[in-house]
């Protein structure tokens, strides 16, 4: 089976033909803003970081944003500085440049202000946008697809029919060749021996039962106790109590294959097939780490509603609540609520989120696009100096 996607010169297929302007600081991200904004096709990361950052810290904002210019969902990529700050657009440039794509950078300081590099960046990203246009879709197998999965906003019905409904699309994306990522490891906390058991050999398990003691101790070591965020305060209007039964729901997104390797935040999956990457509960936080992964996709549960979307990437929401459907009409793609009526079983209702999102990745806007939701969050790990 096949999708309709664009293919790169390293090989790899997008599902969306991006530009991608880059600030590699916080003080270049109005720049960067002002070169995409009224450009169709030209999309721009709303960066904070990328100065005052030392050690782990760094690196992982240099991995995502390099990530993100690497993702196959972008067709070429200008990257704007100051020049003057500790992650120069210089280093993360060529550190996308190996791929094959197009990749550019300018600073601000060079160039002699913003209102030239406004100028110049839309030069360059004009041509650019002129070379993606000509560009056309082919078919592309589904094993080629990287899907990421994630709940937000969840509600009783989030574990009961939304949750169960992605994991058997997922289930179906695994069985024809593709890769699927779970993250949210906060949210797995109570359900993490399940998933452990499911892993491909032994060590791939502790993995999983060793990044769950390590959130465990962290939240321990603040003296703060982890559920004044996990179930936070809609999910346990929504009827959610503990933040096991939580997690005993939002495992459900994985579905119920074997579990093949363990990633860190923001590095790519090396295998096929259901993979685990360590991310915080943080939708936005999460959703970055698995684009700067290479998803092309995402699926999104939610009970309670959420307009989460990504810069470059389609985010499609799915709901097990009629309510929520009806509410937010504007941001819910696909409702599942027929589970809960005992209309429809949660094979069905897997089957039709997994032809939607092939329907998405061959070019159907999710709502999430057609609103402009483009939200962008690094995961953070230490202070700025």
């Amino acid at each position: 089976m096949n999708f309709q996607g664009y293919r790169r010169p390293n090989g790899k297929a997008g599902v969306r033909n991006h530009v991608l302007v880059i600030p590699s600081v916080v003080c270049s991200q109005g720049a960067a803003e002002a070169i995409t904004r009224n450009v169709k096709g030209a999309v721009y990361l709303p960066n904070v970081f990328g100065c005052a950052q030392v050690g782990n810290d760094r690196e992982q904002t240099k991995r995502t944003l390099a990530g993100f210019g690497t993702n196959p969902n972008v067709f070429a990529v200008l990257v704007v500085g100051n020049g003057c700050e500790n992650l120069p657009a210089k280093e993360v440039a060529e550190a996308i440049a190996p791929i094959g794509k197009r990749v550019e950078f300018i600073e601000i300081q060079e160039v002699g202000g913003t209102k030239k590099t406004i100028a110049k960046g839309k030069r360059i990203i004009k041509e650019m946008l002129a070379d993606a246009a000509a560009l056309p879709r082919e078919p592309i197998p589904l094993s080629e697809i990287i899907l990421a999965t994630e709940c937000g906003g969840s509600d009783y019905t989030s574990g009961l029919a939304s949750n169960p409904a992605l994991g058997a699309a997922s289930d179906l994306l695994v069985e024809a060749g593709g890769t699927v990522i779970l993250s949210e490891t906060t949210e797995l906390i109570g359900a993490e021996h399940l998933l452990a058991r499911r892993a491909r050999t032994e060590e791939i398990g502790k993995q999983v039962l060793d990044l769950i003691a390590w959130w465990e101790k962290e939240a321990i070591a603040t003296g703060q106790d982890i559920r004044g965020a996990n179930p936070a305060p809609g999910n346990i209007a929504g009827g959610i109590t503990t933040i096991e039964e939580k997690s005993l729901g939002c495992i459900y997104k994985g579905g119920t294959k074997t579990l093949e390797e363990v990633i860190p935040y923001a590095f790519p999956p090396t295998k096929k097939g259901l993979i685990l990457m360590d991310t915080p509960g943080h939708d936005i936080d999460q959703l970055t780490g698995m684009m700067a992964g290479g998803a092309q996709i995402a699926v999104f549960t939610t009970g309670r509603g959420t307009p989460t979307g990504s810069p470059i990437a389609p985010v499609i929401k799915i709901t097990g609540n009629a309510e929520t459907a009806r509410k937010m009409k504007d941001n819910i793609d696909l409702s599942v609520n027929q589970v809960l009526q005992g209309k429809e079983t949660v094979k069905e209702a897997g089957q039709r989120v997994f032809d939607e999102m092939i329907a998405v990745a061959s070019g159907k806007l999710s709502k999430a696009e057609k609103l402009g939701q483009r939200d962008f969050c690094i995961f953070k790990i230490g202070i700025n100096f």
